[in-house]
């Protein structure tokens, strides 16, 4: 019976210990958070995140900065709950906020650091900083977010915030972590793998309050972060706040090209917003007010808004009639109203006869509608229908050589490339029902089909500038402490109309200036500006007012397209910004232009 009992004693201490070898097992083993929290009362990693490269004007005027933030950490084991009440008074927080995030930082780990508040700017860390050590378990982690100079480029400079889990997922080469930040539009997102630098680890021994003891092994397997490289833009900062003031209340966008090296010297969107809104704590609530606003600020109109060209696209047909032989610069057509309105400007009563350069001066409608036809209609084939297929074909094709009907590539996301019609087109839209030049013949005077969105028409100005080639206009002149641009924006894109041809609508945009339809709010003294004014149809709304333009005559230094939504007449709005951007560019200096005093009255209401 003795023995008996011992075999029981035995066998209860043999249980218990393989239950205490099992518990232990589970514990050092199988249960790695016992470890994870062992290991952060010694070693604690630490991210050092990277200043962002900056952004310079083409003067080397700084634009884009970095300024510090903070975001406050927890470790929710060590957080002390009795202490909640003065940590929610110091950092104004309500309790039931502080226990919600709490629990949320606890549900993801009670031994490892998460962000319990975000961007704590510089201004409100300092009313509780000092009281910081008060509460264990929260410690700060340094950042930085954007500051800028000027409030300007909105629309060019683009946001960064913080990335999703859908571009996490996205990330082949896993760079990003939860919780980064990087370019989400504009330069900061085209540019993001220069600007963004390369993040630091940092191994400190730690012990169980939190004192810093020193670093893990002196150091050895810590790494600095790299700061981003910075960048030159093509922006004149200068003409940019003048086109954005001049554009103030307006609905339109702004253009301006350096015709010799397709770099973008302003690009305006209006209406806009300050960038500083789009960063920081309040990044969120004030994107939600912007992305609701019904003008449409973050909507990007030199790159995304599709216009009709008007009266702009005659300088296109007769390029293209020029070249395939439909006309000549001698050619005249009568102002023949029976065939299509005409505008009557200046002095071009109806029935006159006009060779190509007066009928540009004057943009006379009925002269182009008879130029198209003679593109079109070339009797290549019997078949009247068949015939219009092929002239329009031939036509789409020159078109597109100037850059119309795709994306030109400059350095922003987002671009679109407008529209312009061919034979397929008119066959889808027809379904399959026969046509021919009447039904088509509105996009001789750029109305109709034409799509054109406005950094197309600034590169149009510049292309006929150079008289018949463009580079791809971009916003990025160098990166990082080099003088030489990048190589895509090097080469020259010919058009296929010969170089000659473009003498003629030189001349002709210079007549339009000196007496057609932009003398009066375009024309400077003592510099040649060549011109072609445009009314673009917006029914039922009030039509576009557009302008493009180049100067000087000779080896030009500057093109513009400018578009006021909803303004009239070409020769109005939109001339006139036009003129005053290239006499500030031109001159350096405040505009004085060549006006009488009443011509600008209500031009800028």
């Amino acid at each position: 019976m003795i023995q008996y009992r011992n075999y029981i004693i035995q066998g209860i201490f043999v249980l218990v210990s393989i239950l205490f070898a099992i518990r232990l097992f589970s514990l050092q083993v199988l249960d790695e958070s016992y470890k994870a929290a062992a290991d952060s009362n010694i070693i604690q990693e630490e991210i050092e995140y990277p200043f962002r490269g900056l952004i310079y004007d083409r003067n080397h005027e700084l634009l884009v900065a970095n300024k510090p933030i903070f975001d406050l950490l927890v470790i929710p084991n060590r957080v002390k709950v009795e202490n909640a009440d003065r940590f929610c008074d110091l950092i104004g927080m309500d309790r039931a906020v502080f226990d919600e995030k709490l629990k949320k930082a606890s549900a993801y780990s009670r031994v490892k650091t998460s962000t319990f508040i975000k961007q704590i700017p510089v201004e409100d860390l300092a009313k509780f900083e000092d009281y910081l050590d008060e509460f264990p378990g929260f410690k700060l982690q340094p950042r930085t977010t954007r500051s800028y100079s000027y409030s300007i480029l909105a629309n060019a400079y683009g946001y960064i915030s913080e990335i999703s889990q859908n571009e996490l997922n996205k990330d082949s080469a896993n760079y990003y972590h939860s919780g980064d930040y990087l370019g989400k539009s504009g330069i900061e997102s085209n540019y993001e793998t220069y600007l963004r630098g390369q993040r630091g680890k940092l191994f400190k021994i730690r012990n169980v309050r939190g004192v810093e003891k020193g670093k893990f092994k002196e150091g050895k397997f810590d790494t600095l972060a790299i700061t981003g490289l910075s960048i030159t833009s093509t922006i004149d900062r200068e003409l940019q706040q003048y086109a954005e003031k001049l554009m103030q209340g307006k609905s339109g966008s702004i253009v301006v090209i350096e015709p010799s090296s397709g770099e973008i010297l302003s690009i305006v969107s209006a209406p806009s917003y300050n960038p500083e809104l789009l960063t920081g704590k309040n990044f969120s609530e004030n994107f939600k007010l912007i992305s609701q606003d019904t003008l449409k600020p973050l909507f990007n109109r030199p790159l995304m808004a599709a216009y009709r060209p008007g009266s702009i696209f005659k300088i296109v047909q007769a390029l293209v009639a020029m070249q395939e032989g439909a006309i000549t610069s001698h050619t005249k057509f009568k102002c023949n109203t029976n065939l299509i309105g005409c505008h009557n400007a200046g002095s071009h009563p109806f029935g006159t006869s006009e060779e190509l350069v007066g009928a540009i001066k004057n943009s006379c409608n009925p002269y182009f509608y008879q130029v198209m036809r003679k593109m079109v209609v070339q009797n290549i084939d019997e078949n009247s229908y068949e015939d219009t297929k092929i002239g329009l074909d031939k036509w789409n094709n020159y078109v597109k050589s100037f850059g119309f009907g795709s994306p030109l590539g400059i350095d922003l996301p987002g671009e679109k490339g407008g529209m312009i019609p061919n034979s397929a087109y008119y066959d889808r839209a027809y379904g399959g029902r026969e046509w021919k030049f009447s039904n088509i013949y509105s996009i001789a005077i750029g109305e109709g089909e034409n799509l054109v969105v406005p950094i197309q028409m600034a590169n149009f100005a510049a292309t006929v500038a150079n008289r018949g080639y463009y580079i791809t206009p971009h916003l990025i002149k160098s990166i990082e402490d080099t003088d030489k641009p990048l190589p895509q924006y090097l080469q020259k894109h010919y058009t296929k109309v010969d170089s000659n041809y473009f003498e003629v609508a030189v001349e002709a945009r210079s007549q339009v200036i000196k007496s057609g339809t932009g003398q009066y709010r375009a024309k400077l003294l003592d510099i040649e500006v060549c011109g072609k004014t445009g009314t673009v149809q917006n029914d039922p709304n009030p039509d576009h007012s557009v302008f493009i333009a180049f100067a000087p005559r000779e080896n030009p230094k500057i093109a513009v397209s400018v578009y006021v939504e909803n303004a009239g007449q070409g020769a109005r709005a939109a001339a006139a910004i036009s003129g005053l951007l290239i006499e500030k560019y031109l001159k350096k200096d405040s505009a004085k232009l060549y006006f009488e005093p009443y011509v600008l009255k209500g031009d800028f209401e």
